[in-house]
C-alpha cells in the first residue's frame, strides 16, 4: 500500500511539474537575450510594437528591441537592407519594388492593415475634381504606397502620373511645402493629414486615396537573416501575438498607450482608430495587393521589368504561423 501511495504521488508531482513547466513556456521564452533593431518610421500602425514594449512583452520572450527611425517604409526597408536594422516595418510597396530590384526581402507577415491615405489641395487652388489635377505639382513620397495610391486614382479619374509632376515631398515636409506654396496638392498620410486640415480648416479639401483598399503594414528581413536567426523571429511573433491579444482585450488601455507614444491627443486617437486592423496576419489579399502594384509599376515604366513576379517566394509564414497559425491564410 505504501508503495502504491507513493507511486502515485510520484506521478501527480511529475503531472503538476510538467504543467507548471508547459504554462511557464506559454507565457515567456526564457534563455538568453537578444537584441533586435527594428527600422520604423514614427506611426500608430506600429501599435502593437509599442503596446509590447509598454506592456514588457518582449523581455519574458528574450528579446530587447530597439527601434530605429526612419521617415517612410520604404526608407526603412532600404535601411534594413544596407543593414542598419535587422527587421524594417514597411507597407508592401516597397517590398514590391525592391523584388524588382532583385533584393533579398521577405515578408514574415502584417501587423495592421490600414486606410490613411489622402489628397489635400486648397479650395482657393482651381482645383475642385481629380480631373483638375492635370499639369499641377503633387508633393508625394515617391518610392511608397502613396505613390501607387495617386498614380491608381489618377487613372480611375482617366489620368496617369505623366500628366502631372510630382515633387517628392517627405512627410515630415509635407505641411511646410504644401502650406508655403510649393505644390498646388499633396498626398500624405496620418497624422500630418489631421495636421494640415486643423492649420487651414475649412480651406482644404480632402479625399481618400485608397478606395477602400487596405494597405498592408508588414515586418520585413531578409531570407539571410532569417535563416540565421530563426528563434528570434519566434520570439518576435509571440510577442507580437501577446500585444495583439492585450489589445484586443484591453482597447482603451492600448488606445492610450498610442496616444502616449505617438503624443496624441484623446478625441484624434477616436477618430482614426476604426482605419485600422491591428492584428498579426498573412492573408491571401496581401498576394493580389502585390501582384496589382506590380503590374502597375510595369505599366508607368517603373521597373524594367516585364513579369509580375511569383510573390509567394518572398513570404516566409513559420514564425508567424509558430505563434498565431489560424492567421495565415495564403494559399500555396
Amino acid at each position: 500500500m505504501r508503495g502504491i501511495l507513493f507511486i502515485t504521488l510520484a506521478f501527480f508531482s511529475a503531472l503538476f511539474s510538467g504543467l507548471g513547466s508547459w504554462s511557464c513556456s506559454r507565457g515567456s521564452d526564457p534563455g538568453k537575450v537578444e537584441t533586435l533593431t527594428l527600422a520604423a518610421v514614427p506611426t500608430e500602425l506600429n501599435a502593437m510594437v509599442y503596446v509590447a514594449e509598454d506592456q514588457k512583452f518582449f523581455a519574458p520572450n528574450g528579446l530587447q528591441v530597439n527601434i530605429k527611425g526612419y521617415d517612410s517604409g520604404a526608407t526603412s526597408a532600404s535601411g534594413m537592407l544596407n543593414g542598419e536594422a535587422d527587421i524594417a516595418l514597411a507597407a508592401e510597396f516597397p517590398i514590391v519594388r525592391q523584388v524588382f530590384n532583385k533584393k533579398d526581402i521577405v515578408s514574415y507577415g502584417t501587423i495592421t492593415k490600414y486606410e490613411n491615405t489622402y489628397i489635400i489641395w486648397r479650395t482657393d487652388s482651381g482645383i475642385e475634381t481629380i480631373q483638375d489635377l492635370k499639369g499641377k505639382r503633387i508633393g508625394v513620397t515617391l518610392k511608397t504606397i502613396s505613390e501607387f495610391y495617386l498614380g491608381r486614382t489618377l487613372e480611375l479619374n482617366g489620368m496617369n502620373i505623366e500628366q502631372v509632376t510630382l515633387v517628392d515631398t517627405k512627410a515630415p515636409e509635407s505641411e511646410k511645402t504644401f502650406l508655403n506654396g510649393e505644390v498646388d496638392a499633396v498626398v500624405i498620410w496620418e497624422p500630418w493629414v489631421t495636421q494640415i486640415s486643423q492649420r487651414i480648416s475649412k480651406e482644404a479639401i480632402i479625399r481618400p486615396l485608397q478606395s477602400g483598399q487596405y494597405a498592408y503594414w508588414n515586418l520585413v528581413s531578409t531570407s539571410d537573416w532569417r535563416k540565421k536567426h530563426p528563434h528570434i523571429l519566434r520570439r518576435l511573433m509571440k510577442s507580437l501575438f501577446q500585444a495583439e491579444d492585450y489589445s484586443m482585450s484591453h482597447q482603451d488601455e492600448a488606445k492610450a498607450i498610442v496616444r502616449k507614444q505617438m503624443n496624441f491627443d484623446a478625441a484624434y486617437i477616436e477618430i482614426i482608430w476604426p482605419r485600422y486592423q491591428f492584428a498579426l496576419s498573412l492573408d491571401q489579399s496581401l498576394i493580389t495587393a502585390m501582384e496589382d502594384e506590380a503590374r502597375w509599376m510595369i505599366k508607368n515604366n517603373l521597373t524594367n521589368q516585364t513579369r509580375v513576379p511569383d510573390f509567394l517566394n518572398y513570404i516566409h509564414e513559420d514564425g508567424l504561423r509558430a505563434a498565431k497559425p489560424e492567421a495565415v491564410t495564403i494559399i500555396r
